[in-house]
């Protein structure tokens, strides 16, 4: 997270906390989409959006020259999405599941 100067690390923690609780308030896709688009600039929005993507072509044993011939994203971020996708925090396999469910539920 970016470093402030005036703020605590607790003051950093709490306002992280609020913004996911605000993004669990939102009830549809339409409604995440108009605030990541307030939020975020185009570029975050791209950058999130590949990120994404990339973990569903991981899912499948892709290589990584394929998923970066696919989806533009560089070797260097797919390795990283691939690091946070088997030893992170365990967000994407979270969301991973439980859209698999959805979708197969």
């Amino acid at each position: 997270m970016k470093q402030h100067r005036s703020i605590t690390v607790r003051q950093e923690q709490l306002a992280e906390r609020s913004l996911y609780g605000a993004i669990l308030t939102l009830r549809s896709v339409e409604e995440c989409r108009e605030f990541f688009r307030d939020l975020c600039t185009p570029a975050e929005l791209q950058a999130m959006a590949d990120r994404w993507a990339v973990v569903e072509y991981l899912q499948r044993d892709m290589p990584y020259r394929e998923i970066h011939r696919l989806t533009g994203v560089s070797v260097t971020t797919i390795g990283r999405v691939a690091r946070y996708v088997i030893a992170g925090n365990g967000g994407y396999a979270t969301a991973v599941s439980r859209l698999k469910t959805r979708t197969h539920g």
